[in-house]
């Protein structure tokens, strides 16, 4: 035999002997904890403080030799059920304060992806994520994540709950809004990166007992060839990622101590406006003062309150075009204060939405679990500048409790009211969520609002939600029916549409080639929406939909995903209440003023096309087509729709991150081509990180909208009126605008809740569409903070 082929024997040979053997090692050993072979209870060594290794990003000094190792990793996406294509080493140890934790990356081929990045914002690196499930719940978890750097993300982590959004994603939701007090350093190695973690007690809840077993997991996520990787061997189709973790087992010897933050703000602000006359007025207001607290009552138990609270240094929203005007825009939550333990507040169909509480004087919230019920309540006194005559200051309570049934299941309760003067608005309800049979789920939901406003009440107006969805590695689905009555009322959360019931049901067939193809999944959707009163009396769907869905993960990280639409909507006469048609003679002279009526139903046919890149050292873009025949609801009548969206990050060095977003809508006219509506979103935001705690930000969005003068279009071709609050009538001629803002951002931020802000804002408008050079700045100012985190 020649040495070349017998060589080639052994190539084959030996790695299939050793890998039993390795295994057999891992499980014998009592300081190894290898994830493949099912080795998960980890007793973690507790040592004394004066061992506690120095957070420096090299996982070599002696302590580290009395940790345990997680080793063992298993892929997760894209491809699960399988070995990890890179090696991954997690050693665990903690003392009475702080859990240590050390990470050994390794990259054999290289390419790992590794910058200097604000907090939070490390998405596009490399990166290792510890999972502590603190109450060993399987239901929620804190998340700490890592860049090769040891540059920070943190959040918390809790199994997807909509069970109609599940099918192209991992299970996992994801909220890296909170921010959480903690260590970590790292650093590029020759084999990979290394990192160092220490996660204080105090930043964390848990049960107040003397032994705590916790929930873990690790995954790690290697953006070269878009792979995660998990300790645990995870399904992505199971009901339930957290109910895949391993354990930290018999914890004990905790000195918590007291947990106190007091977190002053000075603020300063001054600001510019446009006079009615043209002139420019500016003035400065006063410094003020605000404060925050957060005392740890118990382990598992924290009263937060904040005083005369300042949000400036919340980046503005996304600007968001409206798809259909009968649905009304979500953006999310962002301040500091009311994400603190969110987690806690979060309930089906957002009763709770805390950014109904706009400019707060003052609030306050208690936020904790006991013995398997978790409890949120929040009470929020808003200014009066928010209440309807504007001299009254609005009272906002929510209330959420939810309590775990079995290993995995929930029920829940929820009330909220919100009072000004003698009016109020209250919302109760109750939820759950069972898990069974290993694949499948089942959620539910009633509630009703009661209300009084001006001496007339509306009491028991229902809302209805039930979702059965099952999950397999080849097989899933779901099916589900909501419904909501048009005098419900959610003062306090966020209802996008009220007044209609909704049926869908979905299934997937998924596949795993492996090849060039990892994954692919296709599937169909029905969806079908009635209006409150047609479900009532069981005719036809307002609103018909038949989707034919993919998506597929490609090798390196590609992705694509679409679908096929085929649908069929009726004329909402509601939403034309105040259309009227301008009727006219032979001659061309107004002959009449007559209601508009529309088409009773619209066809539409199209598809959606988006495509991602891998997340390379340098760049990564998102690309999304959407067109065909579709609604134009300026006129409620067919129209030749497209729709684009693009994202394009580009990271020139390790320092400087750019982010481009442009969204463009068109209409046309589906008779004769004509422009109809078209809007342009793009936003650029650019990053400087000078250091890891200080960094500047600049961002900008121009929002411009043009629209035809509107007409008749399905039927008469006659022009079309509005009618006025007054009576009267207006032609609805074309209009077109430009709206810019921008926004720029000095940061320092050693810690969260220690922070010296420096930022400017300002807003120009203009009458042209896209016209830069004509916009007119129309307010604008300054704004300065300062605050101190005092920890106990």
């Amino acid at each position: 035999m020649r040495l070349p082929g017998f060589c080639a024997i052994l190539a084959v040979l030996i790695p299939g002997l050793i890998a039993p053997l390795s295994q057999v090692t891992a499980q014998s050993s009592p300081g190894i904890h290898h994830g493949r072979a099912g080795d998960l209870r980890v007793r973690v060594p507790l040592v004394a403080e004066a061992q506690a290794p120095r957070i420096d990003g090299a996982v070599a000094e002696a302590v580290w030799q009395q940790a345990v190792l997680l080793t063992g990793f298993s892929q997760f996406t894209p491809l699960d059920q399988r070995p990890a294509s890179d090696s991954t080493e997690v050693w665990l140890l903690y003392t009475a304060t702080d859990l240590y934790v050390g990470i050994r990356a390794f990259d054999a081929r290289g390419g790992i992806n590794a910058t200097l990045a604000d907090r939070d914002r490390i998405t596009g690196d490399d990166r290792v994520e510890i999972i502590l499930d603190t109450f060993n719940d399987r239901r929620r978890a804190f998340l700490f994540a890592v860049n090769p750097l040891g540059v920070q993300a943190d959040g918390t982590l809790a199994d997807a709950t909509d069970t109609r959004s599940r099918g192209g994603g991992d299970g996992r939701d994801i909220d890296y809004s909170p921010d959480f007090v903690w260590e970590s350093r790292g650093r590029l190695t020759p084999e990979g990166y290394e990192v160092e973690i220490r996660i204080p007690f105090k930043s964390l809840r848990f049960q107040p007992d003397a032994v705590q077993n916790w929930g873990i997991n690790v995954v790690r996520h290697v953006q070269r060839t878009g792979e995660s990787h998990t300790w645990t061997p995870v399904e992505r189709n199971a009901p339930s990622f957290l109910g895949q973790s391993g354990l930290l087992a018999d914890l004990t010897g905790f000195e918590r101590g007291l947990v106190l933050d007091v977190n002053p703000v000075l603020t300063a602000r001054r600001d510019g406006a446009r006079l009615p006359d043209g002139g420019w007025s500016t003035g400065a207001t006063d410094p003020e003062l605000g404060l925050n607290l957060r005392w740890g009552i118990t382990a598992n138990l924290t009263a937060n309150a904040t005083l005369n609270p300042d949000f400036s240094q919340v980046e503005s929203d996304v600007g968001q075009p409206v798809y259909d005007p009968r649905s009304a825009v979500f953006f999310p939550e962002k301040r500091p204060f009311f994400l603190d333990a969110s987690e806690l507040y979060e309930v089906p169909n957002r009763l709770i939405y805390t950014r109904r509480v706009v400019q707060p004087v003052g609030a306050a919230k208690l936020s904790g679990t006991l013995g398997g019920t978790s409890v949120g309540f929040l009470s929020a006194m808003d200014d009066a500048a928010h209440s309807p005559g504007g001299n009254e200051r609005p009272l906002i309570q929510m209330l959420r409790v939810r309590r775990d049934v079995g290993t995995q299941s929930t029920a829940g309760f929820v009330f909220t009211d919100r009072q000004v003067g003698g009016d109020w608005s209250r919302t109760a309800g109750i939820d759950m969520r069972l898990v069974f049979g290993g694949a499948y789920t089942l959620s539910g939901q009633l509630a009703g609002s009661f209300t009084e406003a001006g001496g007339e009440a509306q009491h028991g107006r229902p809302l209805f939600d039930v979702q059965l969805a099952r999950s397999s590695r080849g097989w899933s689905g779901n099916a589900s029916l909501r419904g909501v009555h048009p005098e419900f009322r959610a003062d306090a959360g966020f209802i996008n549409r009220f007044g209609i019931a909704q049926g869908r049901a979905a299934v997937r067939k998924h596949y795993y080639p492996g090849g060039a193809v990892q994954t692919l999944q296709v599937g169909t959707l029905m969806d079908g929406l009635w209006s409150w009163d047609r479900f009532r009396e069981g005719t036809e769907p307002n609103d018909i939909k038949w989707h034919i869905t993919g998506n597929a993960n490609f090798r390196g990280g590609w992705r694509a995903n679409g679908f096929i639409f085929i649908e069929s909507f009726k004329y909402p006469e509601d939403l034309y209440r105040n259309y009227f048609i301008e009727r006219r003679s032979a001659n061309g002279q107004v002959a009449d003023t007559v209601p508009y009526v529309g088409t009773d139903r619209l066809p539409n046919r199209g598809a959606l096309l988006s495509i991602g890149t891998p997340q390379f050292p340098r760049f990564a873009a998102d690309l999304m087509i959407a067109g065909g025949k579709d609604d134009n609801f300026e006129e409620w009548s067919s129209a030749w729709v497209a729709i684009t969206t693009l994202n394009v990050d580009w990271r020139p060095t390790d320092k400087v991150r750019l982010n481009l977003r442009h969204l463009e809508q068109r209409y046309h006219r589906y008779s004769d081509g004509s422009m109809v509506k078209v809007q342009w979103i793009p936003r650029a935001r650019l990053e400087y990180q000078v250091s890891r705690s200080i960094f500047v930000r600049v961002v900008g969005e121009h929002n411009s909208l043009k629209r035809d003068t509107l007409r008749d279009d399905s039927r008469t071709n006659d022009p079309i009126l509005i009618r006025r609050p007054d009576g009267t009538f207006a032609r609805a001629t074309a209009t077109s605008r430009g709206r810019f803002r921008g926004d720029a951002l000095f940061s320092y931020q050693p810690t969260p809740g220690t922070v010296l802000f420096l930022g400017y804002g300002s807003t120009l408008t203009g009458d042209a569409f896209f016209a830069p050079q004509d916009l007119e700045r129309r307010d604008g100012g300054w704004f300065l903070k300062l605050s101190y985190l005092f920890r106990s």
